[in-house]
């Protein structure tokens, strides 16, 4: 695989790096107080409109889910064929672009546009389905999101630590572990599992939370994206899955550093893993103790009594984070996906290795030209700022149900200050070389 995440220097930015980020913080500073001023309490406790009942009859047919339930099984079959039976060589194999490129970075604009569609067509829960079991196990007690969340670091782990990760084998037992672990703790706790257990689809889950279509009485409906966030469970789990996004993000940023590549180009493989282990480690911790601690300070004490959830103040502000991790995705994998998925496109056309072209494309190559530097690095900081300012919108939103209106705008400091701190170093991470 191309390493294409980084590019867009600051050279190539249309102001100075420093103006940009002045300016983005500014932006979501400015956001804050007119939300102070103006928004005194929620709007976001109603999150359904007008509804698709011809959209709903399609969408809950049995032949349209048994469709997307077989589109599944195809995929993870085609996967699992090309990386277990292709090229060894990562630049002939298309599984590990499919794996990292089309369903990691995918997951994204699918579950934006259409909602939870991960859920029926995850061929791991299809899988899991077809064994037929009396009765099964209930979760244990206090287990919350955090399979998922383990289940997310080693896929990141192997992303970003690993130096081989897209080595076709790696990918093989990586794709072939995960789905043997998912499929049997779906047989042995059912359904339930997936929920909370197969990371792909706790992601997916999060993220249709932002899609403009919704339920309502049993019925799709188009809603307010930021009205669908708002409805997230307030879970403990979901703040270590959305923190360990965003410093895992962070992390890929660092790792692209020139500063840091000259001084880790030289190590071995086990002296690189275990630097780059560490580094993912520190950055998701200082993005969770910077999270958790201004969610804190924002002051138990001075909530309404019964606001709070399971996972107190930092659950309470955990879907803020959402829009967040969108806007970095988008900013560090904007320009890697349009490049390195037409490859997937490219390698496709012989998936197996067996000098085939299916589709006709054996000559052709990625065009690099398709976008340029000063509009990737637009995209990025624009990505960033809109995250941010979705951020604070929906913090200030459940901060106008949870305290008085006379405590609303001093309590909030402390997040809009970590909210400034995220967009700095975001915009900083993605355009500094």
């Amino acid at each position: 695989m191309i390493p294409l995440h980084g590019i867009g220097g600051r050279g190539d930015l249309p102001v100075p790096l420093w103006l940009a980020i002045y300016s983005a913080a500014a932006a979501v500073a400015v956001s804050f107080f007119a939300l102070a001023a103006f928004w005194s309490r929620p709007r976001f406790e109603v999150a359904a409109g007008p509804s698709l009942a011809v959209l709903t009859r399609v969408v809950d047919a049995r032949a349209f889910r048994w469709v997307l339930k077989g589109v599944g099984l195809v995929a993870l079959g085609l996967l699992l064929g090309a990386v277990w039976f292709g090229s060894t060589s990562p630049a002939l194999n298309p599984a590990p672009t499919w794996l990292y490129v089309w369903i990691w970075v995918g997951i994204i604009p699918v579950s934006l546009l259409f909602g939870p569609v991960w859920r029926p067509a995850n061929p791991l829960r299809t899988l899991a389905a077809l064994v037929p079991r009396r009765s099964r196990r209930r979760l244990p007690e206090g287990i919350a999101y955090w399979p998922a969340v383990g289940g997310l670091f080693g896929f990141l782990w192997l992303e970003l630590a690993y130096p081989e990760g897209s080595d076709p084998l790696v990918v093989a037992v990586f794709v072939t572990a995960y789905a043997v672990v998912n499929v049997a703790a779906g047989i042995v706790y059912g359904p339930r599992w997936f929920a909370v257990g197969d990371s792909f689809e706790v992601y997916a889950e999060v993220l249709a939370r932002l899609s403009p279509l919704g339920r309502r009485d049993g019925g799709l409906v188009l809603r307010n994206p930021l009205a669908g966030l708002a409805t997230m469970p307030q879970e403990r789990g979901l703040v270590g899955l959305l923190c360990l996004l965003l410093g895992s993000t962070a992390f890929d940023g660092i790792s692209r550093w020139s500063v840091w590549t000259s001084a880790t180009g030289g190590l071995g493989l086990a002296e690189h893993v275990a630097v780059h282990t560490l580094g993912l480690l520190v950055a998701v911790a200082i993005v969770t103790a910077l999270f958790v601690g201004a969610a804190r300070a924002t002051g138990s004490a001075r909530v309404r009594p019964g606001a709070l959830g399971n996972a107190g103040l930092p659950g309470a502000f955990a879907h803020s984070l959402v829009p967040i991790a969108i806007g970095y995705a988008v900013a560090h994998y904007f320009s890697f996906t349009v490049f390195q998925g037409q490859d997937g496109v490219l390698l496709a056309t012989d998936p197996f290795g067996r000098g085939w072209d299916l589709l006709g494309t054996g000559q052709a190559g990625i065009d690099y030209g398709l976008l340029g530097t000063g509009l990737i690095a637009g995209v990025q900081i624009g990505a960033i700022v809109l995250g941010h300012v979705l951020g604070v919108v929906s913090a200030h939103d459940r901060a106008t149900g949870l305290f008085r209106r006379r405590q609303l705008r001093r309590a909030q400091y402390p997040m809009l200050a970590a909210m400034v701190a995220f967009t700095a170093g975001g915009i900083a991470l993605v355009t500094a070389s």
